[in-house]
């Protein structure tokens, strides 16, 4: 089980995507596992054939152990003892199948020097990156592999040198560094590597994609998958709230008959949640401000919005106008946009907003941001709150993207509820609760008519904000709702 960074220490097998018996080749996704953060795929760095899967889907296991085991000889070690058999001349000790089925992680494991540093995806990185393969050298301490691929091809009839070279030829590169390649679309073989040693650096891979992407920059983007958003984070809402079009968690089986409780572990997702809470509401002295306000107009502009061509192919819901009001807001009042650091004893003021939208999903209550949120025009802003949501219901929500955060949204209104008092995500200055939209009895003009309501709710650090800038934000937030005129004259 590889460090996947941010100080988690175990995870659990969600999914094997691969058997014993399989082919494998390096950086194949071979399972998933969900840290307290989030799903993350493996990769595996090797060629060969899955040899054994150490423990069954649905098993935490702590960083270090080893989960799976490849034969990098070429062959299914099941078939290893009957090759003796066809072969009667050759030693007993190459015949034996002992080597040609131990486990190549555990064997890279011991040639990697202690210290190791976490990442973000992946693997942790050795303290010494110039011994990171000694599998691919034909020398005294790396010659197992080589070894290992000699012994099947006599025990196969064939001329053992040819083996060899293929896997030198291949470029070097860690195992989280295939893996960006792989998700950016790089050619490993195409890039020049600058590490030592004519390793492949991240660096590299960035720069190799930097063309890629600045066509695909000018491409139309795809049209985002029902996005609407989801409620409650990691930290935020007492009220623990996702928004409208989440995907629901799996329906609880029947309990047998007599049955008066049910024990669930705590862990992944629930546990980092619970720590979360507790940390974020016994550190950050809370105060939670309430305002109803009529967004008629806010509704009919959505309405509008919907068949505006520059929107087109984009969700457009109260959500983002509620974000757009939120982001307006901050820029009228930056002081709100901050952070404590108590090591210190100073205030950070953040001149950019990285604006969480909790998310519901099947594995628990996670808050992922939209990085510089506040540079974004409109349908910018629907297409990352689209991406966001589409990513968080699928459960491939990354920890990087559920890092820095500076305010964040939690819709609790997609359940009917009225308001909430959330709780902030640890860090963080203020969150918003935003609560149903419904139609009230409201006075408009001196005379009472049915307008769209709606309650929200603002908790913040009163170490970084006090009650008259909290109130400030709050009140500019229900303006621009009440008037929606105000996204212009107040830009």
């Amino acid at each position: 089980m590889p460090d996947v960074g941010e100080g988690l220490t175990e995870a659990e097998i969600l999914k094997w995507y691969v058997q014993p018996g399989d082919t494998v080749t390096d950086g194949q996704v071979v399972c998933e596992v969900e840290t307290a953060k989030a799903a993350v795929e493996l990769p595996c760095p090797f060629d060969g054939v899955v040899h054994e899967l150490r423990f069954p889907e649905g098993t935490t296991v702590d960083v270090g152990e080893v989960i799976i085991s490849v034969n990098v000889g070429g062959d299914d070690p099941a078939a290893a003892p009957e090759a003796p058999a066809a072969t009667p001349q050759a030693p007993a000790a190459e015949a034996a199948p002992a080597p040609v089925a131990a486990p190549a992680p555990a064997a890279e494991a011991e040639a990697e020097p202690q210290g190791r540093q976490p990442v973000l995806v992946g693997y942790g990185v050795a303290a010494s990156s110039t011994k990171r393969r000694p599998r691919k050298q034909a020398t005294a301490t790396g010659a197992a592999p080589a070894a290992l691929a000699a012994v099947q091809s006599e025990l196969n009839g064939n001329a053992p040198a040819p083996a060899a070279p293929a896997p030198q030829a291949r470029p070097l590169a860690k195992p989280p560094v295939r893996k960006l390649a792989k998700d950016l679309g790089v050619d490993l073989a195409t890039v020049t590597p600058s590490g030592p040693d004519g390793i492949i650096t991240r660096d590299d891979v960035h720069q190799a994609a930097a063309p890629a992407q600045a066509q695909a920059a000018q491409a139309p983007a795809p049209a985002p998958a029902r996005p609407e958003a989801p409620a409650a984070p990691q930290a935020p809402s007492t009220a623990a709230a996702p928004s409208a079009g989440t995907a629901a968690a799996p329906a609880p089986e029947p309990l047998a008959a007599g049955v008066r409780e049910t024990r669930v572990p705590i862990k992944g997702v629930r546990k980092a949640t619970a720590a979360a809470m507790v940390g974020s509401a016994f550190t950050a002295p809370h105060v939670t401000e309430f305002v109803t306000v009529d967004v008629t107009r806010t509704m009919r502009l959505v309405e509008e919005l919907k068949g505006d061509k520059d929107m087109a192919g984009l969700r457009v819901n109260p959500l983002l106008l509620i974000a757009k009001a939120l982001l307006v807001a901050i820029r009228r009042n930056p002081d709100v946009n901050a952070s404590w650091d108590e090591a210190a004893q100073e205030i950070v003021l953040k001149h950019y907003v990285n604006l969480g939208i909790a998310a519901a999903t099947p594995r628990g209550l996670i808050v992922p941001n939209i990085k510089d949120a506040h540079a974004k025009t409109l349908p910018e802003l629907a297409r990352a709150l689209g991406e966001l949501v589409a990513t968080a219901r699928e459960g491939r929500t990354t920890p990087a993207a559920m890092q820095g955060g500076t305010v964040t949204i939690t819709n609790v209104g997609v359940f009917g509820v009225d308001t909430g008092t959330p709780i902030l995500n640890p860090g963080e200055s203020a969150i918003l609760a935003v609560g149903a939209i419904k139609l009230q009895p409201w006075v408009h003009k001196g005379k009472v008519k049915p307008r769209h309501v709606t309650t929200l709710a603002l908790s913040f650090d009163h170490r970084l904000v006090d009650g008259e800038l909290g109130s400030k934000v709050l009140a500019d937030i229900a303006a621009v709702l009440e008037q929606p005129k105000r996204l212009i004259t107040w830009a």
